[in-house]
Parts: structure tokens; C-alpha cells; sequence
């Protein structure tokens, strides 16, 4: 098997298990850049009729049912049927599919935009997915992703790094797979979308704001709602995680507020068109 395929199992198999416990821990959190992620998407476009619109890797449905709210003709596809079916149950007036980004099951220019919220960096081929992406839009359609931050300005992600690389192992056996902040370089987003195709990409930043209630929350979230994450955590050997989990705590204490621990954690959001002579 090569390792693109043992990173997209590995993926798969991941989310399949924690769809809702991801809801639980990050719908507070990831819903934050979709207001942004749709404007990019949505105010620019040349329609007038109702736009078509494909939210890739829709995990609980936010994007998509974000947009269908908006007037779009929206639909959500995901690779792992827990996660469609769990937003379909949340928001049944929206149609979700399950569907593989790398290769969509869309004809050629069956859209206006496509989006999608932080699954870029799930992907074993990225590149691919921009790829297919460009090949679904219309001629002067428009795609839009958002990212993680450089992981010096996500506290969260700051703190994990940081406990694990102290008290354990950094370099454990997992499916090796694109570098989980790949795309938090500007230069780099642009960059892949000039290649898949599209002109004019742009990006900018969209602060977010995680509340947590308690400092305990973190490692809960990223050691059971998570993948990659979730694998190196649960690499560690017993002691070096509880380590770990003391370190992050400690950390989060450092941003309490009045009712709440507010970390940030940013994003990048990148956006680019398709060319209107193709």
C-alpha cells in the first residue's frame, strides 16, 4: 500500500469513529470561519439565479447548511458516512453525499463555488482535491478553504506541540501524510492554487476565539475528537501522556477569563476563481 493510501485510510478510519465527539468539542470553534469562508465564495459571484454550491469535506454539515441559509443550492459531501449522516440528521432540508474529494462524483462545471472548512489538511492529496475542485466549477466560478494558522499562533495546537515535545515523542509511527500546516503559509496556498488552475488567489487571516470550560477541555477534545492528533497523543507511552495532559492544563490556566479559558486559535482563509475562458 503506499503511503498516500495508508494516510487516507488512516484518515478515513479516524473519522468515522469520532464524528460526534468532533461536533461536541468543535462546532463552537470551526464554525467561527464560516461567515468569511462563504462570503468569498458567495458576495463576488457573477449569478443571479439560486448559486450552486459544493461544501467538500462538510463533517456535521455547518457549511453547507450555512449556505443553503443563505439562498444557495447547497450540498455536503463527505468521505466518512458517519459524518454525512450525522448532517443529515442535523439539517435534513440540505443534501449530503458521501464522496471522495480527490475524486468527486460531479460532472464537469456542475457548480458555482466550492468550499471547504479545515479538510484541506485531511487530505492524501490535496492537491488532487483542488484539482477536482477546479474541474466541477463553471468558468468564473470561485473556491474557498480555510486552514489552521502557523502553529505558533493556534494556542491550542502551541500547547500540544510544545507538552508533547517536552514530555514524549514528536516522531512516532503514524501514516505519514502532508504536513498538517502545510497550506498556513500564504505563499504556499496561493501557490497550490495557481497550480490547480485558478487565477487571482488571495488570502487573509479570520481570528477565532476557542472557550473552553474547563482546562481539562483541550486534551479532552484533541485527544478523543481528533485524528492526527489524536494518533500521536495516543502513541505516547502511559506515563509520558499524563505528563503531557498536566503540561497542557497548565497552559490553558494561563488564559482564564471570567467564565471561560479563551484561547486563540486563528485561521487562514484562501480563495482564488476559475478562470472565465476556461
Amino acid at each position: 500500500m503506499s503511503h498516500q493510501n495508508a494516510f487516507r485510510e488512516f484518515e478515513h478510519g479516524g473519522w468515522e469513529q469520532v464524528a460526534s465527539r468532533y461536533h461536541h468539542f468543535f462546532s463552537s470553534l470551526t464554525t467561527q470561519a464560516i461567515p468569511p469562508l462563504l462570503d468569498a465564495v458567495l458576495l463576488a459571484a457573477n449569478v443571479t439565479s439560486k448559486l450552486r454550491v459544493l461544501d467538500v469535506a462538510t463533517g456535521p454539515g455547518y457549511v453547507a447548511a450555512a449556505a443553503a441559509q443563505r439562498g444557495a443550492s447547497a450540498i455536503g459531501m463527505d468521505f466518512a458516512i458517519a459524518m454525512a449522516a450525522m448532517a443529515a440528521r442535523q439539517y435534513p432540508e440540505v443534501k449530503f453525499s458521501v464522496g471522495d474529494a480527490e475524486q468527486l462524483p460531479f460532472a464537469d462545471q456542475s457548480f458555482d463555488s466550492v468550499v471547504t472548512n479545515f479538510g484541506l489538511l485531511h487530505l492524501a492529496r490535496p492537491e488532487q482535491a483542488l484539482a477536482e475542485a477546479h474541474r466541477v466549477l463553471r468558468p468564473g466560478g470561485r473556491v474557498a478553504f480555510t486552514v489552521w494558522a502557523p502553529p505558533e499562533e493556534p494556542s491550542g495546537f502551541r500547547m500540544i506541540l510544545r507538552a508533547v515535545e517536552a514530555h514524549g515523542d514528536l516522531n512516532v509511527p503514524l501514516p505519514p501524510g502532508p504536513p498538517f500546516f502545510r497550506f498556513s503559509n500564504p505563499q504556499e496556498s496561493r501557490r497550490a492554487l495557481l497550480e490547480a488552475g485558478f487565477v487571482a488567489p488571495c488570502t487573509a487571516p479570520v481570528p477565532q476565539i476557542w472557550r473552553l470550560r474547563s482546562p481539562s477541555q483541550l486534551f479532552e477534545a484533541m485527544e478523543s475528537a481528533t485524528v492526527r492528533t489524536a494518533g500521536l497523543l495516543r502513541a505516547q507511552s502511559r506515563e509520558n501522556l499524563k505528563a503531557i495532559q498536566n503540561a497542557i492544563q497548565s497552559a490553558v490556566r494561563a488564559y482564564e477569563k471570567t467564565d471561560a479559558f479563551e484561547l486563540p486559535m486563528p485561521a487562514l482563509l484562501a480563495s482564488a476563481v476559475k478562470d472565465s475562458d476556461q
